[in-house]
C-alpha cells in the first residue's frame, strides 16, 4: 500500500514538473503580444485546407449562404498564384505574366464562374487571415456570396515564415466573371 501511494505521488510530482508555468508572451513596445511564427509543415496541407473550409462554411451558414466544397482545380490555381505573389514580393491579383484570376482558373481547368479572390501577405494563421478578410467589406462580400459553391485555398510559405495566402471562390456553371455589388 505504501509503495503504490509513493509511486502515485512520485508520478503526480513528475507530471506537475512537466507542466511548468505557462510561457509568458513576449510583448512589443505597444504592450501587446508579439506574433509567434506560424510554421506550416508539409503534412499540414489537408488539415489547414479543411480547417479553412469548415470555418468559412460556418460563417456562410450564419449568413444564410450555402456551404462551399473544396475544388482541386481552384486549389491548383490558388497554389500557383500564392507562389507567384511571393516571387513578385507583393500581394495583388495579377500574375507575373499579367494573368488575371479568371485566366488562372481557366488555365487550371475550372469551368465555372469566378466569384472572387482573397489574398494576403502575412505571418498569421489561416484562421487569423480569414478574420482579417471578414473585416474588409469587399472580401467579406466575396466570401459570403450566395452564388458561390466551390473554394480553392492554398499558400506559399517563405523560409523566413512569411505566408502568401490565396483563396478563390467559384460558382459552377457558365464561365466568366459577373461583378457583384460591393458596399462602399
Amino acid at each position: 500500500m505504501k509503495r503504490s501511494t509513493f509511486l502515485l505521488g512520485a508520478a503526480a510530482l513528475a507530471l506537475t514538473a512537466c507542466g511548468g508555468t505557462p510561457a509568458t508572451p513576449t510583448l512589443g513596445p505597444d504592450g501587446k503580444p508579439l506574433p509567434r511564427l506560424y510554421r506550416i509543415r508539409s503534412g499540414d496541407a489537408g488539415r489547414i485546407q479543411f480547417r479553412m473550409l469548415d470555418a468559412l462554411n460556418a460563417l456562410r451558414q450564419a449568413s444564410g449562404a450555402p456551404a462551399l466544397e473544396l475544388n482541386a482545380r481552384l486549389n491548383a490555381a490558388a497554389a500557383t498564384h500564392a507562389r507567384d505573389m511571393s516571387v513578385q514580393n507583393r500581394p495583388w491579383h495579377f500574375g507575373s505574366d499579367g494573368s488575371s484570376p479568371i485566366i488562372r482558373i481557366q488555365r487550371a481547368g475550372y469551368t465555372g464562374r469566378l466569384v472572387g479572390e482573397a489574398i494576403s501577405e502575412t505571418y498569421e494563421t489561416e484562421l487569423e487571415t480569414l478574420g482579417a478578410w471578414m473585416e474588409a467589406p469587399n472580401t467579406r462580400t466575396v466570401l459570403l456570396d450566395p452564388t458561390a459553391r466551390d473554394m480553392g485555398f492554398s499558400w506559399h510559405q517563405e523560409a523566413n515564415g512569411k505566408i502568401w495566402w490565396n483563396l478563390i471562390v467559384g460558382a459552377p456553371g457558365e464561365s466568366g466573371f459577373i461583378p457583384i455589388n460591393v458596399p462602399t
